[in-house]
């Protein structure tokens, strides 16, 4: 095992196996997923931001770079070596180093990387950070409650349902959403689920 160290904000973290490469995102990364926009609108039916054009696509990574910067937050954009292309997003999230507490969402990925094992590895890559090298003891996933989808992948991996946050957070068409609560402890993390999800990507 990596000897544990403190979570930097300032180095260029870089996660990558054999399915992708995770990269700290960059400003002009609004170029390599802006696209997305317009070819699968759909992609953020779910999400507390108004993305609608390539200049809110801008605006979202410009929102993520700075949260980097107040270390709050630290994002990645997704490189699928499948494909050989970008195809989204993820980031580290309400990173509270004093409770060793971070929150893993704002994650997003192209229609074509559903139903294959992408989200697995990039999730064990962001898991292995946070428990085996940065020492957190609390990874927490959220979603729209009736984002059935991100619910399941997140259950796949291993998290727990916690529950349910009722009239939780507004959405860009003005409505309320409910928010379900997931997590995974680094005690669960040791006990089973790194090796079970390890095994599920070799499957």
């Amino acid at each position: 095992m990596l000897a544990l160290k403190p979570f930097d904000f300032t180095e260029e973290i870089i996660l990558e196996n054999e399915r992708l490469l995770l990269r700290p995102l960059q400003v002009s990364d609004a170029s390599l997923l802006g696209h997305y926009v317009n070819e699968e609108p759909d992609l953020w039916q779910y999400s507390l931001a108004a993305i609608t054009n390539t200049k809110d696509v801008e605006k979202y990574i410009q929102a993520a770079i700075e949260a980097r910067e107040n270390k709050t937050s630290y994002a990645f954009i997704v490189f699928d070596k499948l494909l050989n292309t970008y195809v989204g997003c993820t980031r580290f999230y309400d990173i509270q180093l004093n409770f060793q507490t971070t929150q893993i969402g704002y994650t997003w990925y192209s229609k074509k990387c559903w139903g294959t094992k992408l989200n697995e590895n990039c999730k064990f890559l962001l898991l292995q950070l946070a428990f085996d090298q940065m020492g957190f003891e609390r990874v927490e996933f959220r979603a729209d409650n009736n984002n059935k989808r991100s619910i399941a992948a997140m259950q796949k991996i291993g998290c727990t349902v916690e529950g349910v946050l009722r009239n939780h957070l507004p959405m860009p068409n003005g409505k309320r959403r409910d928010s379900i609560v997931l997590s995974i402890l680094k005690e669960d993390w040791n006990a089973s689920l790194k090796q079970a999800l390890a095994a599920k990507l070799k499957a």
